[in-house]
Formats: structure tokens, C-alpha cells, sequence
């Protein structure tokens, strides 16, 4: 019987709590605000060009450094640090909570499709609860050009917020919410799982079994994890964006939803630019998720090893 029992110990996947998760997540997202901030800056100006402005990724940061200074790169990066620590603590706590409805009472471990939904699950919960809100008012202060700041319509993100309920009501934070809700609901379903599996397939971690990868190794796994989504979401990235940054011009919308705005700009414009800044996306959230894991990884590893895998042996 006590033999039984350790073998069915052995080969139990072990939980890692909700908080660790989220602990780890909200970490990662710091760095890679800090690191990555420039590079969505630029992924927002060509999403909102429609006049053929900038000519690609190096003439639109080379431009904004020349007409409005280096620090125009930052710009937005108090909300984009805030929203992705939170975003990343909130990703990561929510799919730890929703993967435990789908994780096999007896081993402890999860399928492929418990994984994709929990993924799915996270993406909704952050898109609604904090990237929506977020997001506009970072691409409504990224979109403005110009030096003076008496010239800009928005002083910052505070005020930046405070003027868009005044003008547009509360609804105006949540902006472009459902195409944002497609996207990351896809991406996060597809990172999770893929994460998972290239862990899996290339250094043979599971959750829970112990193993601490490398840094490096996690950072692989997360930037080849980090590819799939941008490809598939583009056209609702590119939509949120346009959602996001308009705002009321002679008490009309040029957008008045997800559907009118995928039609418009495939008329206006083409398809190609339902895929607009798609290389800084892949430039962006690749590194992202390299970084984000790199971290995360580390902080459940050390949790693994000095709370869960110590005391077994103790008891052992």
C-alpha cells in the first residue's frame, strides 16, 4: 500500500500556486516594458499611418528621433510598464486558476485542450479586465506628434484618461474591447499551449516535475511561442488600434465597429494593411515572451525547488 502510494506520488504532477505564477509574470512584464517600449511605439505609428508616411521600421523611429527626440520613443511607457505588469500577473494568475478545472484528479496533469482553453480563458480575462483601458490610452498618447507639450491634446496618461470619459463616457476606455478580446484570447490560447509543447519537445520539462530549465533555455521556448500569435491576429490587432485611437470628430466615429472597420480598410487601403506592422509585432512580442519566460521560469523554478520538491524529501 505505501509502495502504491509513492508511486502515485512520483507520478502526480505537482500544482504550482496561483500567486507564484502571477508573482512570476508581473516581474517579466517590468523588464520587458522597460526593454520593448521603443519598438511598439514605432509598431503603433505605422498602424495608424494611412497616408504612407512612415516607409517602414527604421525611416519611422529615425523620423520620430529627428522631428520629436529620443524620448518620443518612451512615450506612453508609464501606462505600457503598468499595464503589462499587471497584464502579466493577471495572464499568468488567471490560467493557473482556470487550468485546475481542467487538470486530471488523479496525475495532476492537463491535455493539450484543457491548455488551449486555459490559454483562451487568460486572453479574454486580461483583455477586459486591464489590456483594453490600458491600450487606449497608451495609443492615444503614442499617436501624438509634436514637441510642445502645450500643443498636445493629451498631457498624460492621467489626463489622458480623465478627458476621454469627459468626452466620450466610461465606454471610451474600452474602446476597440472586442476585437482586443479575439486577439489576445487567440494569442494566449496558442502561446500557452506552444509554450508547453517546445518545452516539452526540446528540453523534456514538464510543470511541476522539478526540472529547472535555463534561462536561455526558457527564453527559446518563449520566443518561438511568441511567433504564431501575431500571424494569426493581425487584422484584430490593427483593428483595435484604429478603434482605439479615433475619437470623436464632429460627433461621428470613422469606425463604428469590428466588422465596418475590417471592410473599410480592406477597401481603403487593401488587404496588406489588415497586416500593418506586422514585422514590429514579430519584433515585439517574440522578444517579449523571450524575456517574460526567461524571468518567470526562474521564479517558479525557485518555488519548485525550495518550497514543494524540499519539504518531499523532508516527509520522504
Amino acid at each position: 500500500m505505501a509502495m502504491g502510494e509513492s508511486k502515485q506520488m512520483e507520478t502526480k504532477a505537482i500544482i504550482i500556486p496561483a500567486y507564484v505564477k502571477a508573482l512570476s509574470g508581473s516581474l517579466g512584464g517590468v523588464v520587458e516594458a522597460s526593454c520593448l517600449q521603443p519598438m511598439d511605439v514605432i509598431k503603433t505609428r505605422l498602424q495608424l499611418d494611412r497616408t504612407g508616411t512612415y516607409k517602414g521600421i527604421l525611416h519611422c523611429g529615425t523620423t520620430t528621433v529627428k522631428t520629436e527626440g529620443v524620448r518620443a520613443l518612451w512615450k506612453g511607457l508609464t501606462p505600457f510598464a503598468t499595464h503589462l505588469t499587471l497584464k502579466y500577473a493577471l495572464r499568468m494568475g488567471s490560467n493557473a486558476v482556470i487550468q485546475s478545472a481542467f487538470k486530471d484528479a488523479k496525475t495532476g496533469k492537463i491535455s493539450n485542450g484543457g491548455r488551449f482553453a486555459s490559454g483562451f480563458g487568460a486572453g479574454v480575462t486580461e483583455a477586459l479586465l486591464i489590456v483594453t483601458p490600458f491600450e487606449v490610452v497608451k495609443i492615444r498618447l503614442q499617436q501624438q506628434k509634436g514637441l510642445s507639450q502645450e500643443l498636445l491634446k493629451y498631457k498624460g496618461p492621467i489626463h489622458c484618461a480623465r478627458l476621454i470619459i469627459r468626452e466620450e463616457g466610461l465606454r471610451g476606455l474600452w474602446s476597440g474591447a472586442v476585437p482586443t478580446v479575439m486577439r489576445n484570447g487567440t494569442s494566449q490560447a496558442v502561446m500557452f499551449t506552444s509554450k508547453n509543447t517546445f518545452d516539452g519537445l526540446f528540453w523534456s520539462k514538464h510543470e511541476g516535475d522539478g526540472k529547472v530549465l535555463q534561462p536561455w533555455q526558457s527564453m527559446i521556448s518563449g520566443f518561438l511561442a511568441g511567433i504564431a500569435g501575431p500571424v494569426c491576429t493581425g487584422p484584430f490587432d490593427v483593428v483595435k488600434t484604429r478603434l482605439m485611437a479615433q475619437a470623436r470628430s464632429g460627433g461621428a466615429f470613422k469606425y463604428t465597429g469590428v466588422v465596418h472597420a475590417i471592410s473599410t480598410i480592406y477597401v481603403e487601403e487593401g488587404v496588406r494593411a489588415l497586416w500593418k506592422g506586422i514585422l514590429p509585432r514579430l519584433m515585439l512580442i517574440p522578444p517579449g515572451q523571450a524575456i517574460v519566460w526567461g524571468l518567470a521560469d526562474q521564479v517558479i523554478g525557485l518555488y519548485e525547488r525550495n518550497y514543494i520538491h524540499k519539504n518531499n524529501n523532508i516527509l520522504a
